[in-house]
């Protein structure tokens, strides 16, 4: 089987660090939250994701601020199968340009295909990639994790989400009775496997290579009912375009996000920033500012990475640690880590290094 992914991010950019995913996902895991009574506003607005802020239509969320908002959503929800219920809450409109192009393109398998060209436009937070059965012509298509080091409790709601979402929007495109003819997941069979064939409608495998959703040939066939061939070329040329600025705004991100990586301990200054790229410091800002984010913003983010990733040296000391990420002593280090993760970096430490102790 071949697969036709979307396009990657250039080589060496962070995700993780980087703002440049829509928070749809962030949107709907808020309005299923507030369903349960649990209030995720102040954990969005600790990670710099006010309400204000969550309604632009520019904002972009980090890979790291999407993760924390899920990882702490799964913990105060206590239910594992969260995803689930986040998918299948989501509709075409929250895709915007993009969820319009669906509507108007010529067959289920078709959009689908759009969709996977266009991913990095529609908030998605796992890879996606599209291709046909060598047996029958079933279309397939497959969800990857960005990141295979991702926290394995927001690695499962990321596939779930993704899995769930993609039947629910083909269920609201082609009709009520979609279903595909099989589901699986890479995980171990769950406590609740009836949820799955209860959502999906069809056998859901668990244990498998990867993750996917199988459809038969007549469903991928389906016609659209919105389709509009003028309408459906007329939005690829904007969502074209988003692309191209897109790959602009990353470009930025990377070149700032190394540039602060490679100084450290010592942070440039913005002004300094601004002269490296031979342009005004309003004009770096009102970048960033498209990109949904700040010089600031974007610095805390590479210094917090720095900080992990000495964390899981043994031989390093806070003090060390301190040094090397550029705080002032280790009293600005510990307040650092308990605003980004809520406790010490003694414990922070130990919870990495038994992480890392699992997946070895």
């Amino acid at each position: 089987m071949s697969f036709a992914p979307g396009p990657a991010d250039p080589p060496g950019t962070s995700r993780s660090t980087s703002a440049t995913i829509q928070p749809n996902i962030l949107r709907y895991l808020v309005v299923v939250a507030d369903g349960r009574g649990i209030d995720l506003r102040p954990l969005l607005k600790q990670v710099g994701l006010d309400e204000t802020v969550m309604r632009s239509a520019a904002l972009r969320v980090s890979y790291r601020q999407g993760s924390a908002v899920i990882r702490r959503a799964l913990e105060l929800t206590r239910d594992e199968h969260l995803g689930l219920e986040v998918g299948a809450a989501q509709h075409l409109t929250a895709w915007g340009l993009l969820g319009f192009a669906l509507m108007a393109d010529d067959t289920l398998r078709h959009a689908i295909e759009t969709g996977v060209k266009y991913q990095n436009l529609s908030g998605a937070m796992v890879v996606w990639s599209a291709g046909v059965g060598e047996e029958d012509g079933a279309f397939v298509l497959r969800a990857d994790l960005p990141d295979p080091g991702m926290d394995p409790a927001v690695a499962d709601f990321l596939v779930e989400e993704g899995l769930a979402s993609v039947v629910t929007l083909s269920r609201l495109a082609v009709g009520p009775a979609f279903a595909p003819r099989v589901v699986e997941f890479s995980c171990p069979p769950p406590r609740q496997s009836d949820l799955y064939g209860a959502l999906f409608g069809c056998p859901v495998r668990f244990g498998a290579p990867a993750d996917l959703v199988v459809i038969d040939p007549a469903w991928a066939r389906a016609r659209m009912p919105g389709r509009d061939p003028v309408t459906y070329a007329s939005t690829l040329e904007m969502l074209d375009a988003q692309m191209a600025s897109r790959r602009d705004q990353q470009d930025l991100l990377e070149v700032l996000e190394i540039s602060v990586a490679q100084s450290l301990p010592v942070i440039p200054s913005f002004g300094e920033q601004a002269r490296r790229h031979a342009t005004s410091e309003r004009t770096l800002r009102r970048r960033l500012a498209d990109c949904g984010t700040t010089y600031e913003a974007l610095a805390e983010g590479v210094r917090r990475e720095r900080v992990e990733q000495l964390l899981l040296r043994r031989e390093l000391t806070l003090r060390d640690i301190a040094r090397r990420a550029g705080f002032s002593d280790e009293r600005a280090l510990r307040r650092a880590v308990r605003r980004w993760h809520g406790t010490s970096p003694v414990h922070l430490r130990e919870q990495m290094l038994r992480g890392a102790r699992h997946t070895d």
